[in-house]
């Protein structure tokens, strides 16, 4: 079976918890850094960013989290992603960061390239905004973490829930040019998760050209990765899809292009 590029399967967890691991390197492209950890109550992953700025979200679970010298205490409440929103915490380039699971802990963390221009920062839930998107089987729910108008120097991160039966980022829209003010050059990577978690989803990445032109089969904790093109994803019925985007690129701004084959059902 050929295994795509662009899909990334969990792995058997590390020392670290680690189950994921995104890096420019290993992706290919230039901005985008993603982890996941998975850490048995009573653990403690310790941290530095480097040249990096970095946004901890707590997926599942309840951590005590410290970072850039400030001890934020015990943070989470939920122990699923479809139950409630996320605590996350912002910390900038060059700064330490230690998490102490109380409980089982989900972690992601989001990276991209920074210089310091914003302090460290709890994003609770009531920092989350939410959003409601699209109309009948196009309908799901966006929670903007670190959204555009956010502090940050290059990360947008967003979670968003679609419905079993629905589609999502949908019609299929792209953001890889450099071409402001119709389009920014954003990589992106998706995180999924469903309930239940035996079900399945789909996603396409396609460019105009078809040069690159993939479906890949979802399963839960996968993450996809979308160095160019469009990218639409639908649930299976009966399983609600969740996924952690994180994005950046040279500019911090989210413009994207409809494929004008399907523009048309947005009229």
């Amino acid at each position: 079976m050929t295994t795509s590029a662009l899909l990334r399967r969990p792995t058997p967890p590390n020392g670290e918890g680690l189950v994921h691991h995104v890096t420019p390197q290993n992706a290919g492209w230039t901005y985008v850094g993603f982890d996941v950890h998975e850490l048995p109550a009573g653990a403690t992953l310790a941290k530095d960013t480097g040249r990096h700025e970095v946004c901890l979200v707590l997926v599942a679970g309840k951590a005590r989290i410290s970072a850039a010298g400030t001890d934020f205490g015990l943070l989470g409440e939920r122990s699923s992603v479809f139950e409630g929103l996320p605590y996350s915490v912002y910390v900038p380039p060059n700064s330490a960061w230690t998490i102490v699971a109380q409980t089982r802990v989900e972690l992601a963390v989001c990276a991209a390239p920074g210089i310091g221009k914003y302090a460290v920062r709890l994003i609770g839930p009531q920092d989350v905004a939410l959003q409601t998107r699209g109309k009948g089987t196009n309908t799901r729910r966006v929670r903007n973490i670190l959204a555009e108008g956010d502090p940050a120097e290059s990360l947008l991160v967003v979670e968003v829930i679609t419905p079993g039966g629905n589609w999502s980022s949908y019609p299929p829209h792209k953001h890889d040019r450099d071409a402001l003010p119709e389009e920014s050059l954003l990589e992106e990577t998706y995180y999924h998760r469903l309930q239940p978690a035996q079900g399945f989803a789909f996603q396409r990445v396609y460019t105009d050209d078809r040069s690159l032109d993939e479906t890949l089969c979802i399963a839960d904790r996968d993450v996809v990765l979308v160095p160019r093109g469009y990218h639409p994803c639908g649930a299976a019925h009966g399983y609600d899809l969740y996924y952690l985007n994180v994005m950046a690129g040279p500019k911090r701004t989210w413009r994207f292009w409809n494929d004008p084959a399907h523009a048309w059902m947005l009229d």
